[in-house]
């Protein structure tokens, strides 16, 4: 569409915001343009002048008459010859469709009173009526038959668009031209003239001199009695458009001219490029000592869009960037000094997106005052001076790619690491001091837990998060399949009231937990802990258990999340996928949900069936599924509990710590700790302690 063709900042500020009285229908058909005769929609999009002056021409205090009607602004005859039409243009086409076109959009709420064929037209909107500012942001065609038109509002809280036929069979709106014929300018068909001494005097209070004025070629230009600065486009020396600005910072340019760089002939041949938001700030760069600088002909988006890039030739608001791709493709290093706003932070992600991320750096703005940064090249030279914006540019940072970091990005983390302000550099305790020399618990790991059938594993691990609890205030996500949630709230109601659930069987000779210490558990347990599990009878997938551990840790600041076991989860996977491939990108979506969270996870995994086992706890190799998981974890834990009561007590469990990547937190090594059957308690075999249910305690821990 051609609305986005032009600046949309046009669309604002080329209505008249003084008083207005209508044109007679005599006037509109006499009504002059600057140059060659041409539509009326063109005129629309060519005078845009607004009636607030930079300097005045004495000649005449009367002010032109102006119309604003419906998204278009006219000056009076008397600015320059030429006429846009003779006669009435519905008498050049079918004039019985053309008038039940309009009355069709006259009753969608488009008025087209004005509106000839193969033209676009500016209107505003019956669907959203311009917003607060009353903005003209429907785009209106009208096919060259007149039989047919089509629509789109482009503000973006709107987006109301459509199409309509006078009669069936009307011209095909898919055959739509997208561009006119690219003008040919010249500064005297433009009534281009030197600066007057009022505008050289409001460039030197901008710190703008004299000379680089002239050698950027800017010049001024009459509309009516008012004087507006003109910014000529020029390539290899020839016109190619002109923007216009007015003393309230109101822009406007020459319609259907080629978009390209302003100061494009500055960056021929260049290895540096420095790309600026607007034709004030490149001269600004300019009293800095860079005249390798050029500015986007339009303005910022409001934000990066979400698309895909489109091709080049539909990629129209950014159409000057291509038509000038021969000056950039050479150059190693494009300096992005964009605004510093919202907006202009979305130009430069959108300049970079297309020009190539590696070859981008990015200019940060000095600070302003407080957590203020000074908004562009020209602020920065007004109030710092010029050495301060060169040695700005200067320090341009490489523009940030996702996935490619620095170390530099991470020193405040490193140094919180080094001083030990983070709080759990060496992991925090297990709560078992024989096992704490071996294995500790970091923030953001993955600890593999195996051992065969009842071993104690999940028992273990149990105990592990109660201690947590209490340790550090940990809050945990549990997704353990092979328990009942009401077997699994028993379990650890016991290991943290040290009573037994019931007095029955197991629990006959000790004291069973109070009704009242039930009530103080169940509210540990809500506050605790967060369930996930199917509630169907479905098998849960990884993906699924992650998304939602990812709510828990969001929503009540879960640190650690238990997955128990790994044959409980649904594999599905695509035929052509082995398993080994398949646990290795499952374990590599546990690491990272676990490192971006600050997350520990345990994961439970069975080994295979052994064959000739005489005993002795596995080896992580021996986990049924894929070597991967010891390659891939940072903590490798077998449980393991003696059965052979020749060979030794049968409340001890032995903690077999195989892997530790991160040296900080522990080391390879066994522990034993003491199994109290009754409280589904672990307490460590330190000498001179006692088994909390009688029995002596000794110390087995060893390190291998």
């Amino acid at each position: 569409m051609r609305l986005l063709y032009h600046n949309r900042l046009l669309l604002r500020f080329y209505l008249l915001s003084s008083s207005i009285r209508p044109m007679s229908a005599r006037s509109l058909r006499h009504f002059t343009a600057f140059s060659k005769p041409t539509t009326l929609s063109s005129q629309g999009d060519l005078l845009h002048s607004q009636r607030l002056l930079f300097c005045l021409k004495p000649s005449s205090s009367i002010r032109p008459l102006s119309l604003r009607t419906n998204g278009y602004s006219y000056i009076s005859e008397s600015a320059a010859p030429g006429r846009v039409f003779e006669g009435n243009p519905e008498e050049e086409m079918s004039g019985t469709h053309f008038k039940i076109l309009k009355v069709k959009l006259q009753e969608l709420g488009i008025d087209a009173d004005l509106c000839g064929p193969g033209q676009y037209y500016r209107l505003l909107c019956p669907n959203c009526n311009g917003g607060d500012s009353e903005e003209r942001s429907l785009s209106l065609f009208i096919t060259q038959d007149g039989g047919a038109a089509l629509w789109m509002c482009f503000r973006a809280k709107c987006g109301w668009k459509g199409s309509t036929k006078a009669v069936a069979g009307g011209q095909s709106l898919k055959h739509v031209p997208k561009t006119k014929k690219k003008r040919e300018l010249s500064e005297s068909e433009l009534m281009l003239e030197p600066l007057c001494d009022e505008l050289i005097a409001y460039f030197a209070e901008r710190l703008i001199s004299k000379e680089t004025l002239l050698r950027n070629g800017v010049r001024q230009r009459m509309f009516s009695d008012q004087i507006v600065i003109a910014f000529p486009y020029l390539r290899q020396g020839d016109l190619v458009s002109c923007k216009y600005r007015d003393i309230n910072k109101k822009f406007w340019q020459e319609a259907d001219t080629e978009k390209i760089f302003y100061g494009l002939d500055d960056i021929e041949g260049q290895s540096d490029i420095i790309i600026v938001e607007g034709e004030m700030d490149k001269l600004a760069m300019e009293e800095a000592g860079f005249r390798n600088c050029v500015s986007v002909p339009d303005g910022a988006p409001a934000t990066v869009s979400s698309k895909e890039l489109p091709p080049e030739e539909k990629d129209i608001k950014y159409q000057y960037l291509w038509n000038c791709k021969d000056y950039i493709k050479g150059a190693s290093r494009i300096i992005l000094a964009t605004d510093g706003d919202l907006p202009g932070q979305a130009l430069a992600e959108e300049l970079a997106r297309r020009i190539g991320k590696e070859r981008c750096w990015r200019v940060k703005w000095p600070r302003k005052s407080g957590s203020v940064n000074f908004k562009d090249a020209n602020e920065v030279l007004m109030y710092l001076g010029a050495d301060a914006l060169r040695e700005t540019i200067e320090n341009a940072e490489l523009y940030p790619i996702r996935g490619l970091f620095n170390f530099r990005d991470f020193f405040d983390e490193i140094d919180a690491y080094y001083h030990r302000t983070l709080g759990y550099e060496f992991g925090i305790s297990t709560g078992w001091s024989n096992l704490d020399d071996l294995y500790n618990v970091v923030p953001g790991e993955l600890t593999i837990v195996t051992g065969v059938p009842n071993s104690g594993k999940s028992e273990w691990i149990d105990a592990l998060l109660c201690n947590l609890n209490q340790i550090a205030g940990w809050k945990f996500a549990l997704c353990s399949m092979e328990n009942r949630v009401r077997e699994h709230a028993r379990k650890l109601l016991e290991k943290h009231l040290k009573k037994p659930f019931f007095d029955a069987r197991y629990g006959e000779s000790v004291e069973r937990m109070s009704m009242e210490e039930f009530e103080h558990g169940k509210t540990w347990l809500s506050d605790t802990f967060q369930l996930i599990r199917c509630e169907d009878d479905a098998l849960p997938s990884i993906n699924w258990v992650l998304d939602l551990a990812k709510v828990a840790v969001l929503r009540h600041g879960v640190r650690g999340l238990v997955i128990d076991p790994y044959n409980e989860l649904d594999h599905q996977r695509p035929p052509s996928m082995t398993e080994t491939e398949y646990v290795s990108q499952m374990l590599t979506k546990i690491k990272r949900f676990a490192q971006h969270h600050g997350c520990h996870v345990w994961f439970v995994a069975h080994p295979r069936q052994l064959q000739n086992w005489v005993g002795g706890p596995p080896n992580l190799y021996d986990i049924s599924g894929s070597a991967h998981f010891i390659n891939k974890c940072d903590n490798g834990i077998v449980i393991h509990r003696n059965r052979d009561p020749e060979a030794g007590p049968m409340d001890q469990v032995q903690v077999c710590v195989r892997k530790i990547r991160n040296k900080v937190a522990g080391t390879i090594g066994d522990a034993t700790l003491l199994y109290d059957r009754v409280t589904g308690e672990f307490t460590s075999l330190d000498e001179g302690n006692t088994h909390p249910h009688g029995g002596q305690k000794n110390k087995h821990s060893r390190k291998r």
